[in-house]
């Protein structure tokens, strides 16, 4: 399998996925950030397998000491938080022992389990100076045979991550689960996911393959895309497609930045209440009586 520099022509529009539904990013308030956020939406709440897409982008404050920046400790039961990073880099320390930078163009992804305490800062290296930060952080379910194993944590910096070029060398694509084009990501995923994040330039057409009954999507951070069959798609939406083909087709309008995700649905029940997502109420029940009796561990931020 392999991302193929094609012509978008009449004949591709067969080969391609047609548009299910776009969504729009919208701004809301995330404790004490202001995030955009493409789903869960009135018209869209759980495109199985996936829970929440957030972007945000923020600048630090150096006269603000980084432990009092960012997302303070909070627990995650029974799903995989996945933090994208696009510029700047987060701080991530948990009550598994996990502490650990990652940077841009890298991931940290962790498959919360039966339960963990995490927070999210700013590394002191960049918020004693001041930077942005830019980031998306994405919510994708487990099934319930996994929601109540080992949490797992991977952090994977740009350096690890495998990446394919175009011929010119403009656009790359780095993996990070999964299968995308015949390249393997390093994450391991308690279900089939595949995920990695693009910078397509402009007027640079490309294909990704894509199981044919995987949900898949793609979020623009910011540029101008054209989908064959659909047409033109701007910055801050999120564009499903219909499992019609076992190819993406996308063109360059402007230069562009995106995450493109595919997930096997699990088809299962789910109930979720604040950070714990389940199989049913009884279980999320079980989940706060444990987050309140420190069943998930303390976190103390060093």
């Amino acid at each position: 399998m392999y991302i193929h520099l094609l012509p978008l022509h009449k004949n591709s529009i067969m080969d391609t996925r047609t548009v299910k539904y776009i969504l729009p990013a919208y701004e809301i308030e995330m404790g004490e950030l202001r995030v955009k956020q493409a789903f869960p939406t009135q018209k869209v709440d759980y495109p199985d397998p996936f829970l929440l897409l957030h972007h945000a982008r923020f600048e630090t404050d150096p006269d603000i000491d980084p432990k009092h920046q960012g997302v303070s400790p909070h627990p995650h039961r029974g799903f995989s938080p996945v933090t994208f990073i696009f510029e700047g880099g987060v701080h991530h320390r948990d009550s598994r022992g996990n502490n650990s930078v990652v940077y841009e163009n890298g991931v940290q992804w962790m498959n919360a389990g039966m339960g963990i305490m995490h927070s999210e800062r700013p590394p002191r290296d960049i918020a004693e100076h001041g930077g942005v930060q830019e980031l998306i952080q994405m919510w994708v379910n487990t099934p319930a045979v996994s929601k109540m194993k080992q949490p797992e944590y991977f952090a994977v910096n740009d350096e690890n991550v495998p990446k394919w070029k175009s011929p010119n060398g403009t656009s790359v694509i780095r993996i990070f689960s999964g299968l995308v084009n015949g390249i393997h990501g390093p994450v391991n995923t308690p279900t089939p996911v595949n995920s990695a994040t693009i910078e397509l330039s402009q007027a640079e057409n490309i294909q990704i393959e894509v199981p044919e009954n995987h949900t898949a999507f793609v979020y623009l951070l910011d540029g101008k895309i054209n989908i064959p069959g659909y047409g033109q798609v701007e910055a801050e939406h999120a564009v499903f497609f219909n499992n019609d083909a076992v190819h993406i087709g996308l063109q360059g309008m402007e230069n562009t930045r995106l995450l493109f995700m595919s997930g096997k649905p699990l088809n299962e029940p789910m109930a979720s209440r604040g950070p714990f997502v389940m199989s049913n109420e009884t279980e999320l029940l079980v989940a706060m009586r444990d987050y309140r009796m420190g069943k998930m561990g303390i976190l103390i931020e060093d």
